[in-house]
């Protein structure tokens, strides 16, 4: 009697509140996409094709923060669905740059913004998928790595823990023996608070960081907020700094709350 097919583990992508660049992330891996896609059931990604198929899913990356209530319920509807569920993008993560409301009034936002305000149907904050259901593992990034997304999705297959470094920026130039553009040149650098996995993009064109991949582990925040202000960089400067694309990651938001007027 011939062997039965080996099942292939389902991967479900899914989109929230966001601009669907990590999804394009998954679409770029280009040479990897083909083997992957040989070994998985691509069971629901709308960003490829409209075919999908009923859960349960082996593994479900999820996309985009929570802004809605009807949001928050279909979370918890993938969650139940879900083996594995990690979630991927600043977005996801840590609420992206639409988190930004969360400092201010919404509804004053939706006044000004839409002629009927009373169409509008959202919450007053913007949230990371964890905030609202378990989350297996965290890719950080706005957009994600492609190497780093390949590691994560070869690593659930496999059944063990993505290897994703938890240390700084900082490392990162190191390694690319990239000089320090904040001690050689005095530009402002968010990169030794700041995760790895961009690989110095921009120290390696003599820019500081910007803060793309969100908080390191046990980032040192106060300590470079003050040798920013050694550089002339005001409390405006700091806040502005903070609240980017990871602007409701903890450690980012007390920090800038801590230099506002």
């Amino acid at each position: 009697m011939a062997r039965a097919q080996r099942q292939k583990p389902r991967l479900a992508v899914w989109k929230f509140a966001s601009c669907d660049g990590c999804q394009l992330t998954v679409l770029n891996l280009e040479d990897e996409l083909l083997p992957l896609a040989g070994e998985v059931e691509i069971a629901h990604f709308l960003e490829a094709s409209r075919a999908t198929a009923r859960g349960p899913y082996d593994l479900s990356l999820v996309e985009g923060s929570i802004t809605t209530a009807h949001d928050a319920e279909r979370i918890r509807q993938i969650r139940e669905r879900s083996r594995f569920l990690v979630t991927i993008g600043a977005c996801a993560t840590a609420g992206g740059i639409q988190a930004l409301r969360n400092f201010k009034d919404v509804k004053e936002f939706i006044s000004i913004v839409y002629a009927r305000p009373e169409y509008i149907a959202t919450l007053d904050r913007s949230t990371p998928i964890a905030d609202h259901v378990q989350v297996d593992f965290e890719l950080r990034g706005c957009p994600i790595d492609r190497g780093q997304l390949l590691e994560v999705l070869t690593a659930f297959l496999h059944g063990r823990r993505p290897n994703i470094p938890a240390h700084s920026v900082c490392v990162e130039c190191k390694r690319r023996g990239v000089v320090c553009v904040m001690v050689a040149r005095g530009v402002p650098c968010l990169g030794p608070v700041t995760h790895a996995g961009c690989g110095a993009l921009c120290p390696a064109h003599d820019r500081g960081c910007y803060g793309c991949f969100g908080p390191m582990e046990t980032p040192n925040t106060a300590s470079l907020s003050a040798w920013w202000r050694k550089l002339g960089v005001t409390d405006d400067g700091l806040v502005r700094a903070f609240r980017t694309f990871n602007a409701n990651a903890p450690e980012f938001r007390k920090e800038s709350e801590r230099h506002e007027p």
